[in-house]
């Protein structure tokens, strides 16, 4: 098992339990827009670090942008199995032919 994996499954045994002691729990307990906000927060903290060039605070900054994805993706019951078939899906498929082939709207 993957440490995505593991942590995954983490970020799913602390849904409803006492966001007090939880960083998780008071994470999803406050909803799926918070968890996506703080997800995007992690991000642009991720793109600075890059941008500055800095290898030990980008990788930092991308352990906490994978987690915060997994919480997201928790918050609206989408499965890290889910992601990675869609990813292995488009694996060997130009990343310009698959945009094209997305449906439209």
């Amino acid at each position: 098992m993957s440490i995505l994996h593991e942590l995954a499954q983490t970020i799913e045994a602390r849904k409803g339990t006492d966001p007090e002691g939880s960083w998780t729990a008071k994470l999803l307990a406050k909803g799926p827009e918070k968890c996506a906000e703080k997800f995007g927060e992690e991000a642009v903290e991720a793109i600075i670090e890059a941008v500055k060039g800095d290898q030990a605070k980008l990788t930092s900054e991308a352990a906490d942008v994978l987690y915060h994805l997994l919480v997201m993706l928790a918050a609206r019951d989408v499965a890290l199995d889910d992601v990675l078939a869609e990813l292995a899906r488009r694996q060997g498929t130009s990343g310009i032919a698959e945009k094209a082939a997305r449906p439209k709207g």
